[in-house]
């Protein structure tokens, strides 16, 4: 009886752990489709504080609270996806999974006090060096970190 116990417990287990491993890839995928939706705009080379206002609000940043910074990205993906082929530097939190590139970007800072879903934005559009953390195999943008 204790040894069918021990055997059911360990099947459990082993069931989990795969159902674990199954899980993972959605959940990187997730984080790059996250990326794609925050920090992805391909449609423009640069903002103003009119496309910050209504972008941040489209890509539901401005739902609940406003969002105190966020950087588009316009390049396509592929250039984006690019950078992950660089040499890996060190992240903010510690790890070494992040790339720098040079891309054309517009940063949206908050002004002021501004309520949601209201939020006005300062544009700021230029072309520098960002930091992104790659993951998965193939390697993917998920994260940006400054």
């Amino acid at each position: 009886m204790a040894l069918q116990k021990t055997l059911s417990l360990l099947l459990l287990l082993l069931l989990t752990l795969l159902g674990l491993r199954l899980v993972q890839p959605s959940y990187g995928q997730n984080m790059y489709q996250r990326f794609l939706g925050q920090h992805v705009d391909p449609t423009v080379t640069g903002g103003n504080n009119l496309y910050c206002n209504n972008t941040m609000n489209t890509q539901g940043m401005t739902q609940f609270s406003c969002k105190r910074f966020n950087t588009f990205i316009h390049e396509n993906i592929g250039t984006i996806t690019s950078i992950c082929s660089t040499t890996n530097i060190q992240c903010k939190n510690g790890k070494m999974n992040c790339q720098a590139g040079v891309v054309k970007v517009t940063d949206c800072a908050i002004m002021g006090c501004t309520l949601p879903p209201k939020c006005n934005y300062q544009a700021k559009a230029s072309t520098r060096c960002v930091v992104i953390a790659c993951e998965g195999n193939p390697l993917v943008p998920v994260h940006f970190d400054r």
